[in-house]
């Protein structure tokens, strides 16, 4: 057996460690017109060990290039550099982390690093910025998102107070000497009781809170859209809530983090895996994955998401482009499909009897298979990977509030499915036999024709 086979569930274009675990995305910027992807990583093994930061960048972002671990807990105040952000401070790339020591009180702080290539990074002897939560919150105390706004720097991080969830905001000049500008946003009572990884961010024309609530029932990440209030020279702000909703409706997401690039876009990156899954990976010594790079865009006053276009970059074959008639019951539309890296894209009309269901990833007799059904009664999408293959057999209904025609796009890798439906992002993590790679497209109900079917091998 080759290698290629022994490792087959290596992502073809989703970025993975080498070896080891991976978690959390990190550091998402655009620096001296590069990406620059960090994440939670312990290189030494395929498990949850001491943290460092794994490194990425691309020109493009679907080619990365792999460089030289940027932050490996080496310093008497953490075992671990916990998760953070990135930004350009002077042209210099300067990191914002939790540095965590279980041992010490505080467990968690606040520190910096900073490179002038991009690539080397140094601690600042000034370390920690910010030396533990303000009294009366929980030691649960990390993942820093630093930003610009105004002639300030700002800091929103992860705490919990009373068993509750929030957000405090710091306000800095030169990222050293940092003001708390208090609690600006918490748990209304159902939302967990821990914010970690949070984001605060603009989005056309509303402020929006991206956190990952810990205990949170129904629910792993969040946006919250709202209002918000700088008062920098009080020393103050505030997050009023006007709305939540889920980022994904996947079970294998979490931690999403995003940054802005040179061309205005807001593109998101969560980690493709979740805590307590059955890692299938852990036989060829490593762990996790990163969604592909989606922007973010309003809707209705909904948060949508889509694969940035860039994606284009990597199609090879093209399978399909153009309309495709499908007759009730008759299954074997696509049999000239078939890979393992694909890009799915299709309408489905607005009305119709019965439903409609794709074939992903499926073996010859179609038995085996993750499939995608939407049943145009209960305009509810269904995702049923019990055939999926190895790992967890799960089954997740989405309800669709569209009143007119449906959007589908799906990017397929070796070991993930992501699909994005009417811009609802839903991120599954798969483990289908190498040999399974058929799809198929079939109506149980009205004679139907999809318009501007596209599929796409990619590379």
């Amino acid at each position: 057996m080759t290698q290629r086979i022994k490792d087959y569930y290596r992502p073809v274009y989703h970025i993975s460690p080498p070896s080891g675990w991976m978690n959390d995305p990190n550091g998402l910027i655009q620096f001296r017109g590069k990406y620059h992807v960090f994440y939670q990583h312990y290189p030494y093994a395929p498990k949850d060990g001491p943290k460092h930061w794994g490194h990425v960048i691309s020109d493009d972002l679907v080619h990365w290039e792999r460089l030289p671990i940027a932050l490996t807990p080496d310093t008497d105040y953490e075992k671990g550099c916990w998760s953070g952000s990135a930004v350009n401070n002077h042209d210099e790339l300067t990191l914002i982390y939790t540095a965590h020591d279980e041992s010490r009180k505080p467990k968690q702080v606040q520190c910096i690093a900073s490179s002038v290539d991009g690539v080397n990074f140094k601690k600042h002897e000034k370390n920690p910025v910010i030396s533990g939560p303000p009294e009366g919150f929980g030691e649960d105390f990390r993942d820093p998102k630093v930003f610009r706004y105004g002639e300030w720097w700002y800091l929103v991080v992860g705490c919990t107070k009373n068993n509750e969830g929030g957000i405090l905001l710091y306000g800095s000049k030169d990222l050293l000497s940092w003001d708390c500008f208090g609690r600006i946003c918490q748990s209304s009572g159902n939302q967990g009781t821990m914010w970690e990884c949070p984001d605060l961010f603009e989005l056309e024309g509303t402020w929006v809170l991206l956190c990952s609530p810990m205990n949170m029932e129904g629910s792993k990440c969040i946006f919250i859209s709202g209002t918000m209030d700088f008062r920098p020279h009080e020393k103050r702000g505030l997050f009023i809530q006007e709305n939540w909703q889920d980022v994904d409706y996947g079970l294998d997401f979490y931690a999403p983090q995003t940054f802005i690039d040179d061309r205005g876009r807001r593109i998101l990156i969560g980690w493709m895996d979740m805590w307590n899954s059955e890692y299938i990976t852990c036989q060829n010594g490593w762990i996790g994955a990163l969604t592909f790079p989606r922007e973010l865009y309003r809707e209705h006053g909904v948060i949508r998401q889509r694969p940035v276009e860039e994606v284009s970059l990597l199609r090879k074959t093209c399978f399909w482009n153009g309309n495709i008639s499908l007759t009730s019951g008759q299954r074997g539309n696509l049999k000239a499909v078939s890979g393992s890296s694909m890009e799915i894209a299709f309408t489905i009309p607005g009305t119709a009897k019965g439903s409609v269901s794709l074939c992903l990833r499926a073996c010859e007799d179609r038995r085996k298979k993750t499939l995608l059904v939407y049943d145009f009664d209960s305009r509810t999408f269904i995702i049923d990977k019990r055939q999926a293959g190895a790992g967890k057999p799960d089954y997740k209904k989405i309800p669709i509030d569209a009143d007119e025609k449906i959007t589908v796009h799906i990017l397929v890798d070796k070991s993930s499915v992501e699909f994005f439906l009417s811009g609802r992002a839903v991120s599954c993590r798969i483990y289908p036999d190498p040999s399974w790679v058929f799809y198929d497209i079939f109506s149980d109900g009205d004679d139907m024709v999809i318009p501007d079917l596209r599929i796409y091998e990619l590379g």
